[in-house]
């Protein structure tokens, strides 16, 4: 099936991860097409703005914006109107929206969501516990996690701990090795919510074949036995199911859609909390 291509403008006077969400959401729908991502962050003077107009021009597209200045949004507006492309605020729409509901405008301010606050420092903190924790490092202060992730090697653990400390959440990882006893202090934990992560046997020989390829190193180990990996499965299901640890399979699961179940868990598990 041929695939077609487009240029797409992502015109931010802050970081654009707005943007870069919102349209590769949107792309993501079109299975034969692609978008050429042009980013343009921090565009916040008026020559960083004539740059954005040039590329515009030079390679004409879609563009989204997200500019809070009104003088430099109605020049891009009427450049692209000129230009023939299709040109929108992302933010204006449920801005206009807010302001209906709340009765009273908005306070523009390019980056506002990246203010040194409270919250910018809580995700600080809980990137600093998770990679002191990854992979059963200092398991001395696991009581202070949020989150404990354990799974065998290759369950996406390290990534999803790393996505989860990004929205504030400390969390540890601990891997499950054949053979090899688990912390003692993961049994007397009280505050943490210790989710299981497994996948099929046949994803996790795949992808440690994958691994120990990157490596060059010799793939005649037990590491990718297929019968060796379905007893690491099992066991690793069956002390979950021992433990009342809930499991989430990520064979087919993106580490943002494991980590929207795990978060799911953490709000029931807090919950018990606030009942008692």
């Amino acid at each position: 099936m041929a695939r077609n291509y487009f240029h797409l403008h992502l015109v931010s006077d802050a970081t654009g991860e707005t943007l870069i969400a919102v349209s590769r959401a949107a792309a993501a729908q079109y299975e034969t097409v692609s978008a050429i991502e042009h980013v343009y962050p921090l565009v916040r003077s008026e020559a960083q703005l004539a740059r954005v107009l040039a590329e515009i021009e030079a390679s004409p597209g879609v563009v989204l914006y997200t500019l809070v200045e009104p003088e430099w949004s109605a020049r891009l507006e009427a450049f692209c109107r000129d230009l023939g492309c299709p040109c929108l605020s992302v933010l204006n729409p449920v801005l206009s929206l807010f302001q209906s509901y709340l009765g009273q405008a908005s306070a523009p301010k390019p980056g506002a969501q990246h203010v040194l606050n409270a919250e910018y420092f809580r995700r600080i903190d809980a990137m600093n516990y998770t990679l002191l924790h990854d992979d059963g490092q200092l398991g001395g202060d696991l009581e202070s996690a949020d989150i404990i992730l354990v799974g065998i090697s290759r369950t996406s653990k390290t990534p999803t701990s790393i996505y989860l400390a990004n929205r504030g959440i400390k969390t540890a990882n601990i891997p499950l090795v054949p053979n090899v006893p688990l912390p003692p202090e993961l049994e007397a934990l009280k505050k943490p919510l210790v989710v299981g992560l497994v996948a099929s046997a046949d994803r996790i020989v795949q992808i440690r074949q994958n691994r120990l390829l990157s490596l060059k190193a010799d793939d005649e180990t037990p590491y990718v036995d297929p019968a060796m990996v379905a007893d690491e499965v099992a066991q690793s299901r069956r002390l979950c199911a021992r433990k009342g640890w809930p499991v989430i399979d990520v064979t087919r699961r993106s580490i943002e859609e494991t980590a929207a179940a795990i978060l799911d868990l953490l709000r029931d598990h807090r919950m018990k909390f606030i009942a008692t």
